[in-house]
């Protein structure tokens, strides 16, 4: 066999099907497209995930302080308006627009904030009894199950990673997941005030705090995200420590596995990375 074998489906050759020329594996390439993480990159990057586990049991532990008495609904509306407030502002000084869109968008914000307050308003009455023919332990099991899937689809990356269908998707299945375990939980109150107020504080903890999120993440500088997830996650284990010490270690385990610990497994777990190439890889069409 003199004439040299080709890699072509429309030639007739003198070879057998099966045949394998002695270079195969001279075109054989490792891990071409592979980019290695670093440490600290990718702990900044957890930190998103620390952020929203974080806001979920704030939210858990300020329900189970309301439902026993020991937090005054009305001093939960106040702190949501301070930190609505606060976020509103932060988001303008970190967000780079022109005046007139600044003005045409600052107004849209307080149209919509107040059309919510009032709509809360009127439908707390409404969803305070919402569940009255439903167990307890029915609702818990229906609002952990919610609360998991909203941790699940959750949008943990980064803005430029996006895939703006597939995201849309998954961030509002997250949000109503989170907003209906909210409501459910609301539902156990015993105060119309006191349903307002925490269908208030989910508004902002599971709609709102996630736009946020994304803004500092675009604009800020890693210190104001570092800073952030210190202050969620030290709060969230302020408010679960009087409910149970047990679930404060478990929460304080479950922050450290994800911040520092995950992040470690997965930069030591590189080394093992083999990703395999050649000339038996599907060949890609050159258009010209």
């Amino acid at each position: 066999m003199s004439e040299r074998w080709q890699r072509v489906l429309w030639k007739r050759q003198p070879y057998p099907d099966n045949y394998v020329p002695d270079s195969f594996l001279s075109d054989l390439r490792r891990n071409t497209n592979f980019q290695p993480y670093s440490y600290a990159p990718v702990v900044l990057a957890s930190c998103n995930i620390t952020q929203h586990i974080s806001t979920i049991f704030i939210f858990i532990a300020v329900f189970a302080h309301l439902h026993d008495g020991s937090l005054d609904p009305r001093l939960l509306v106040g702190v949501a308006v301070c930190c609505h407030v606060l976020g509103y502002t932060v988001r303008e000084i970190v967000e780079s627009r022109n005046s007139v869109a600044r003005g045409e968008n600052r107004a849209k914000a307080i149209k919509s904030s107040l059309l919510v307050f009032l709509a809360l308003i009127a439908l707390s009455p409404v969803l305070r009894t919402l569940t009255a023919a439903t167990s307890s332990d029915s609702i818990w099991a229906l609002s952990a199950c919610l609360f998991i899937l909203n941790a699940l689809l959750a949008d943990y990356g980064s803005s430029r990673q996006r895939i703006r269908n597939q995201e849309r998707l998954t961030s509002v299945l997250s949000m109503n997941a989170a907003i209906s375990a909210s409501v459910v939980l609301a539902s156990r109150l015993s105060t119309n005030v006191a349903v307002f107020a925490l269908t208030l504080f989910s508004v902002q903890s599971f709609a709102l705090f996630p736009i946020l999120r994304v803004r500092l993440q675009q604009a800020a500088p890693p210190i104001v995200r570092i800073t952030l997830t210190v202050v969620l996650s030290t709060a969230s284990l302020y408010l679960t420590i009087p409910l149970s010490h047990t679930a404060a270690y478990l929460l304080a385990l479950l922050l450290i596995l994800i911040t520092w610990i995950a992040p470690g497994v997965l930069v030591w777990a590189q080394r093992y990375k083999n990703e395999i190439r050649g000339p038996w890889d599907v060949a890609v069409p050159q258009v010209r």
